[in-house]
């Protein structure tokens, strides 16, 4: 079910109101040629399949592991790119903040904050992005629980915010991968908020000895169909026209000549299953 704060952010889109909703785009804002081509092509599917969509971009990238990786055009560049992406195709977007200063000045481009999972117990982080009245979208970290994110939703609502969504994206398994616990989307669930699953992020394999994160893009179909047959109210893919000249992720983002077909498929699994 969509609850009305997503479904006002959606009212310029025509879409199955049963449908699961769909945060998809590149990891990363790497110029504007390529968000806007993305944009393009998944709204228009996403309109097709009776689908609504969130465009989603990160304007920059503070978590990487080498010191050498691409992180951004620059913060102000990034943004305004996002919202001009946003604006030209009349759907709502989002991109992560990593720190509480950032948050109100991501708000004046974006409709949705997102909080990176490694940073979801951040206190004052949570306390900021709920304060800016948009709705916050909080991943849940690789190392806590499902029943343990109530403590992330308290505290946004605690602070005068209840626009809040849960996203799933795999839990810790030895030092360089990751495994996903469906319960935790009815568990999330619970605590009176949207669950989105994220299908790219939860198949990273991550501390390689590149520096690089690893991926099995090849399973990101299986993720996502066990997903919406466990009932998640979202999806979130990672799509780039080719993952591998991406400047960020690329080895778990899926190639966009393959969302269509793979949309086609989870809508028919959607009926199947509501």
């Amino acid at each position: 079910m969509i609850p009305q704060y997503l479904q006002a952010l959606l009212k310029s889109q025509s879409y199955d109101p049963q449908s699961f909703f769909l945060v998809a785009g590149p990891c990363i804002v790497e110029d504007e040629a390529l968000v806007m081509e993305v944009a393009e092509r998944v709204s228009a599917i996403c309109k097709k399949l009776g689908i609504p969509y969130i465009f989603k971009a990160s304007y920059r990238k503070a978590n990487r592991t080498s010191m050498s990786s691409f992180t951004g055009l620059g913060d102000e560049t990034g943004l305004h790119l996002i919202k001009k992406t946003g604006d030209k195709y009349k759907v709502p977007t989002t991109s992560d903040i990593h720190a509480y200063d950032e948050a109100a000045e991501a708000a004046k481009y974006v409709d949705i904050l997102q909080i990176p999972a490694f940073l979801c117990r951040q206190t004052d982080l949570l306390v900021a992005a709920a304060q800016t009245g948009k709705v916050v979208n909080v991943k849940k970290g690789q190392f806590l629980s499902g029943e343990a994110m109530r403590f992330a939703v308290e505290k946004i609502r605690k602070s005068g915010n209840d626009q809040i969504i849960l996203t799933e994206r795999g839990t810790t398994f030895g030092y360089q991968d990751l495994v996903v616990d469906y319960r935790n989307i009815p568990i999330m669930q619970a605590h009176g908020v949207p669950v989105v699953m994220d299908c790219t992020h939860s198949l990273q394999q991550p501390n390689q000895s590149s520096g690089i994160t690893g991926g099995n893009p090849q399973l990101i179909g299986t993720i996502a169909k066990a997903a919406i047959a466990a009932g998640a109210d979202g999806l979130f893919i990672e799509t780039h026209p080719n993952p591998s000249i991406a400047k960020s992720d690329g080895a778990n983002m899926l190639k966009l000549d393959l969302l269509e077909p793979l949309l086609e498929k989870l809508v028919k699994l959607r009926r199947a299953v509501i």
